[in-house]
């Protein structure tokens, strides 16, 4: 049974008094949920429920910042890309910044699919790409950040997240034509 508004706030309130009984209901509200989102930045299942863990953890410490600004699950969820992204650099990720030059104007790009597309195909074909590609097509596609974001979180420039975003795309587009499922205008 998914719980009401008033009850899911009740809970997130009984968290803020580090009540453990209502940090467990929290949990398994949001854990599935927010393993997939850990899952899609660290391809190794095991390692992103370490970090998944890592996240509530954070967000049991900090729950009192929660201002219902945002739904909880937003809240976490960031939080949860967050914790990937630090792992991610711990990791020793280099992303390499590209000049400006090297830019081409992502949003006038086209992309037409084929209707029988699977969206988790492309979320596989995305898994796929380097690491630096994978995170800001992840970022910026699945996740709706923009490019100020993207580069606060990775710390790296609007350019450089721009510039990934369109390789990304390329390569992205490429897999898909040669399993026949894009077409570019």
């Amino acid at each position: 049974m998914k719980p009401t508004k008033q009850l899911h706030q009740t809970i997130i309130d009984q968290c803020k008094c580090n009540d453990a009984k209502a940090q467990m209901q929290l949990y398994n509200l949001y854990s599935k949920g927010m393993f997939v989102v850990a899952v899609r930045y660290m391809k190794d299942k095991c390692l992103a429920e370490d970090v998944m863990q890592d996240a509530f953890i954070k967000a049991f410490k900090n729950i009192e910042s929660y201002k219902n600004e945002v739904t909880f699950g937003a809240w976490l969820k960031r939080i949860v890309i967050n914790q990937c992204i630090d792992c991610l650099k711990r990791k020793k990720l280099e992303l390499v910044s590209i000049n400006e030059e090297f830019t081409g104007n992502i949003e006038s790009e086209n992309w037409n699919f084929e209707s029988d597309v699977c969206i988790d195909l492309i979320v596989t074909k995305i898994n796929e790409l380097k690491e630096k590609y994978r995170l800001v097509l992840s970022l910026y596609l699945l996740e709706g950040y923009d490019h100020q974001e993207i580069s606060q979180v990775l710390n790296i420039s609007e350019n450089t997240s721009r510039t990934h975003l369109l390789r990304g795309k390329r390569i992205l587009r490429e897999e898909l034509k040669s399993t026949s499922y894009a077409a570019r205008y």
